[in-house]
């Protein structure tokens, strides 16, 4: 039997600096009408999470069509801890090569291929929650 857990919301700071530990998301958007989930690789960028993909993939048609969302998590399955973070929000493709050499600086994509679409999902609506596992503490995070 598992010690007694808890279930506590985040605060926006603690959300981004938890995002900016995580490499691995995933990005959620509507594909004829249904939900449709890819893993992703991110990074925390001028205030948004930013990604890249090639052109003919189903994300990056979805981006150019606006509303993304976006989770990351972090679970522990020796204690039933985590967290988890979702933001919502309407992407930007990113056209700017000045902004996506940036960009590459600080994403290093996982899967072979050109990557040439840089999508930006500005940090606006981001939620997070945690569950404390046994004989973690109900301390903030004080990552930045």
């Amino acid at each position: 039997m598992y010690a007694e857990r808890s279930l506590m919301a985040l605060s926006r700071r603690e959300c981004v600096a938890l995002l900016s530990e995580e490499k691995i998301g995933r990005a959620v958007f509507t594909e004829r009408a249904l939900p449709a989930v890819v893993p992703v690789t991110f990074a925390i960028y001028n205030d948004a999470v930013v990604m890249c993909t090639s052109a003919d993939t189903r994300l990056a048609a979805a981006a150019s069509r606006g509303v993304l969302a976006f989770q990351a998590d972090h679970i522990d399955p020796s204690t039933r801890g985590g967290w988890s973070v979702v933001v919502v929000g309407v992407a930007e493709l990113l056209e700017d090569p000045v902004e996506q050499a940036c960009i590459r600086l600080v994403l290093e994509p996982w899967v072979p291929g050109q990557n040439e679409v840089f999508i930006r999902l500005p940090l606006k609506v981001v939620t997070g929650r945690r569950i404390l596992g046994s004989g973690e503490s109900d301390v903030e995070v004080t990552h930045v």
